[in-house]
């Protein structure tokens, strides 16, 4: 569906169904250069088990309008915007590698909007290399390559997928080369907020992470884990794209937290 965010035509996948705000609402949020399509098989499965879903496309990425935002900080801000534009009351929160810094920052910004987050490959900081940052500014495409070669774990890169017919690091090429991926990396870059805002958020909090990352280790994933009290999940075998990488999995551990908190009188 198309929604109206500060002025400009904005894209959210709903999963296949209509969106109603009287369902619990969950909300995705796709990394640095990539789109809606990064959850397909996740916003599918809760569209058609008692959930509504939003997964946005942020501005500049594929399929809505505007110019990339430069900061986390203010991503956070328009998640409340496009929230509030959706008419949903609260959600909760997913958030793949930088989707889920600006998941923390709406936690801070709008903290009465979020029913739990949930962190997919991510850590409360994510260090981008100044090199890749370069390339991106001269060339999306060659950025992604690299972003790709070191993001996948080493069964993708050998062509497994878990979807038949599909293989994930083309799909992410083709996504990334088109969307602003120097805008993206240099926000993570600068973000520092996230051992701050760590300590102030009250709702449930899980983080899923991947053995074989090579982009935002496990070791400082379960470092904030701690900082933030949170649930943690370790994926094996995987690299850092879990939701398009090992969707099942992802998807399994997302049903338990926000299953258990939606069952819980």
């Amino acid at each position: 569906m198309y929604l109206e965010v500060r002025g400009n035509r904005t894209y959210a996948a709903t999963g296949g169904k209509e969106f109603d705000n009287s369902l619990p609402t969950v909300m995705f949020v796709h990394g640095s250069g990539l789109d809606h399509r990064s959850w397909a098989l996740q916003t599918r499965w809760f569209a058609y088990n008692g959930y509504s879903v939003l997964a946005p496309d942020l501005p500049g990425h594929s399929l809505s309008e505007g110019e990339a935002l430069q900061s986390i900080e203010d991503m956070g801000a328009w998640l409340a915007e496009f929230i509030r534009a959706a008419g949903a009351s609260e959600v909760h929160a997913v958030g793949h590698s930088q989707g889920f810094l600006e998941v923390l920052e709406l936690a801070r910004q709008a903290p009465q909007l979020l029913k739990s987050i949930t962190g997919v490959g991510t850590a409360g900081a994510i260090p981008v290399n100044p090199a890749l940052i370069d390339a991106a500014k001269n060339s999306a495409g060659a950025a992604a390559e690299m972003l790709l070669m070191w993001g996948f774990g080493p069964d993708a890169q050998f062509g497994v997928s878990a979807v038949p017919g599909m293989q994930p690091i083309a799909i992410g090429r083709q996504i990334m080369a088109r969307n602003p991926l120097h805008a993206d990396l240099v926000a993570c870059a600068e973000y520092k907020n996230g051992s701050e805002v760590a300590k102030s958020i009250e709702v449930p909090s899980q983080l899923i992470l991947a053995r074989k990352d090579r982009l935002t280790p496990l070791k400082a994933g379960m470092a904030f884990a701690e900082e933030l009290g949170a649930r943690v999940t370790v994926v094996e075998r995987y690299g850092h794209m879990l939701p398009i990488e090992a969707p099942r999995q992802t998807l399994q551990k997302l049903r338990e937290l926000i299953g258990a908190l939606e069952s819980t009188p």
